[in-house]
C-alpha cells in the first residue's frame, strides 16, 4: 500500500516497476510532479517520502510501499488556498516559467519541516539538486526564508 496526499492506494503486481513520477502523473493525474531530465539530475520531480524530499523518476512503486508521499498536489491549505511556502514563493517573485516550482517548494518544506529557521547557506544546501533556469535562485532563497518566518513565527 501507499498513501499519497492522505489516499490510500493498493498497487497491483504488474504496476510494481513503474515508474513514480509515471505513475502520479499518468494514473492519480497529479501533474504537479515535473518530468524534467526522468534521470534524477534536475529536482523537478521531487516528491516528499515520508517527509524526505526524493526524486520520484529515480523510483518505482515497489520502492516506495507502505511509504507516505505527499505531492506539490496535497500541501493545501485546509481551506484549500496556498500553503505558506507557495504563497511566499509567489510574495517573493520566485516564480517565473513555473516549471521547477513544485520541486523546489517540496524540496524547501522538507527543509522546514526540519529545521524551523534555516540559514540562507542551509537553505542552499537544501536547494542545491533543484534546477531552475530562470530566476536566479535568489528569490528562492528569500521565498524559503520568508516562508519560515510564516510557518514558524515564534521560533
Amino acid at each position: 500500500m501507499i498513501t499519497v496526499n492522505g489516499i490510500h492506494y493498493e498497487i497491483p503486481e504488474e504496476l510494481h516497476a513503474k515508474k513514480l513520477s509515471d505513475w502520479l502523473r499518468e494514473d492519480l493525474m497529479l501533474t504537479g510532479t515535473k518530468v524534467g531530465c526522468d534521470i534524477g539530475v534536475c529536482g523537478s520531480c521531487t516528491v516528499l517520502i515520508n517527509d524526505e524530499a526524493k526524486r520520484s523518476c529515480k523510483l518505482k512503486l515497489n520502492d516506495v510501499d507502505n511509504s507516505n508521499i505527499t505531492t506539490i498536489e496535497g500541501i493545501c491549505a485546509p481551506d484549500g488556498g496556498l500553503h505558506p511556502l507557495q504563497q511566499a514563493f509567489m510574495d517573493a517573485g520566485a516564480i517565473q516559467c513555473g516549471f521547477c516550482t513544485p520541486g523546489m517548494v517540496l524540496s524547501a518544506l522538507a527543509l522546514l519541516l526540519k529545521n524551523h529557521r534555516p540559514t540562507r547557506g542551509e537553505i542552499r544546501l537544501a536547494l542545491k539538486g533543484n534546477l531552475c533556469r530562470c530566476t536566479g535562485y535568489q528569490q528562492i532563497i528569500d521565498a524559503v526564508e520568508l516562508a519560515a518566518g510564516i510557518m514558524y513565527p515564534n521560533k
